[in-house]
């Protein structure tokens, strides 16, 4: 049988799967860490993706292989296709203040953002890359000047695959060129005018956006390579995501998002109107900060995760009054790239470990809620709640989260989704079916449990008292 192989450049590490392109059995797979940080030589994560695939033992007998990967940064790269300086990641929030210099070009306020959802589907923020170009051409003119194309992390993987044949052979998919802010999922085009306006020149190379069915170009063996994704839009491909599922995924970032049949354009700027890898649209709402409060609080109370997971689930639901407020790299959703996070309600009877681990879990799982009520207020509809990612495998977070969304979550076995919808998508295109292939992912668990309003009024209150940094 075929073998495809499927590749997550993540925030945190790189997973390659390599599996059966008929069924999806998983054949082999590999990992590699990433180092920490918010700008990273792209030459790192090339070394990084290669210690990946020897780990899973080699792509020498796989037919198509697909690369996803952590959307919204910036590779420059000058005309050689030499890069131009250290990539900036996603959650790099140096182009905060640009971000809201782009709002103002177009009119500032509700105007500006409205002007920005209607042309691209999104609101700039700090993590998208028409900001870190704003940022770049006023912080560093002489690199701003030396670059002549910019593409995505996941871009530059799959080129360097290709070989690096010249910058005129980037290629990308939509749903990574639609976390851009200068392509429009509605229109399937790029908006120079705005890169221009973020940029200070618009004579720059772009990739080219593949429809679904695309190809980025070969592997030295001889395997094709396809468009690749953007991590949302991977994981819902892994997770056979369709209409009226809301998959929130608790990753480095807490992403919640659905699969639509028609694109979205919220002016307030929390849902962002994203692609999917199948022609149709994919909403989504980011947080910031996921599963490294779950990381921090274990930090904080020297345990494991089943330690801290165990501690969680011994405190009662809503923590007796504790709310921690998970802003501890900033935040995205809401837009306070500038914030710090707090406890509130600390007294001597929440003075404890088992209220504290709680109180983690419950505002970080708030969060995400609240990205499941904008969803909800652009009319979405939810049949089910998907919960993947690496903080899915705590019972805390698979038991307490019913509580805090106010309904029953469906929890998939644990799996590298990224990787694996990278994987069926080459799979999809091998068959050159009109669908992606049907695999099986294993039983899910539903886990259901009352709602707790006083959870999420608590940490509302609690929230509307964070103050930015930067105010």
């Amino acid at each position: 049988m075929p073998l495809v192989a499927g590749v997550d450049s993540s925030t945190q590490s790189c997973k390659v799967v390599v599996r059966d392109a008929e069924t999806g059995r998983l054949v082999r797979e590999g990992r590699a860490p990433h180092p920490a940080g918010t700008a990273v030589p792209p030459a790192a994560r090339q070394a990084e993706l290669a210690d990946a695939v020897a780990r899973a033992g080699g792509l020498d007998d796989v037919a198509d292989a697909s690369v996803a990967g952590q959307q919204q940064g910036m590779v420059c790269l000058d005309g050689y296709g030499a890069v131009v300086r250290d990539a900036l990641l996603w959650n790099d929030t140096r182009s905060a203040d640009a971000a809201a210099e782009l709002i103002s070009d177009l009119g500032g306020g509700e105007a500006g953002r409205r002007a920005w959802a209607e042309a691209v589907g999104l609101v700039p923020v700090a993590s998208f890359t028409v900001t870190k170009l704003r940022w770049l051409a006023s912080a560093e003119p002489r690199n701003a000047a030396r670059t002549a194309a910019v593409c995505l992390p996941h871009d530059w993987l799959t080129w360097r695959l290709a070989g690096a044949p010249g910058i005129d052979a980037l290629r990308t998919d939509r749903s990574d060129a639609s976390g851009t802010g200068y392509w429009s999922p509605a229109t399937g085009e790029y908006r120079f005018d705005l890169f221009g306006l973020a940029f200070g020149r618009d004579d720059v190379l772009l990739p080219q956006v593949l429809a679904p069915t695309g190809r980025a170009g070969r592997l030295r063996t001889g395997a094709l390579l396809r468009a690749g994704a953007g991590d949302c839009a991977g994981a819902a491909l892994g997770v056979g995501a369709g209409p009226g599922d809301v998959i929130v995924s608790i990753g480095t970032s807490g992403i919640v998002s659905t699969v639509s049949d028609v694109p979205a354009a919220d002016p307030s700027g929390i849902v962002a109107g994203f692609a999917d890898v199948t022609g149709r649209f994919l909403p989504l709402v980011c947080t910031l900060n996921a599963a490294r409060v779950l990381d921090a609080a274990a930090a904080m109370l020297r345990v494991d995760h089943a330690g801290l997971s165990a501690l969680a689930l011994s405190a009662p639901a809503g923590a007796d009054g504790l709310v921690l407020v998970p802003y501890l790299e900033g935040e995205r959703t809401p837009n306070r790239p500038h914030a710090t996070g707090a406890v509130h309600g600390l007294t001597l009877r929440t003075s404890t470990p088992a209220h504290l681990a709680r109180a983690a879990v419950e505002g970080m799982l708030c969060a995400l809620a609240d990205g499941l009520d904008a969803m909800l207020a652009q009319g979405t509809t939810v049949d089910r709640v998907i919960l993947v990612g690496g903080g899915a495998r705590s019972a805390a977070v698979r038991r307490i989260a019913p509580a805090v969304f106010g309904r029953p979550v469906l929890v998939p076995p644990p799996g590298e989704y990224v990787a694996d919808g990278a994987a069926r998508q080459a799979a999809w295109m091998l068959s050159g079916g009109p669908q992606p292939p049907s695999w099986t992912i294993g039983q899910a668990e539903t886990h259901e449990a009352d709602a707790v309003p006083a959870i999420r009024e608590r940490y509302a209150a609690a929230r509307a008292n964070i103050v930015d940094r930067a105010d």
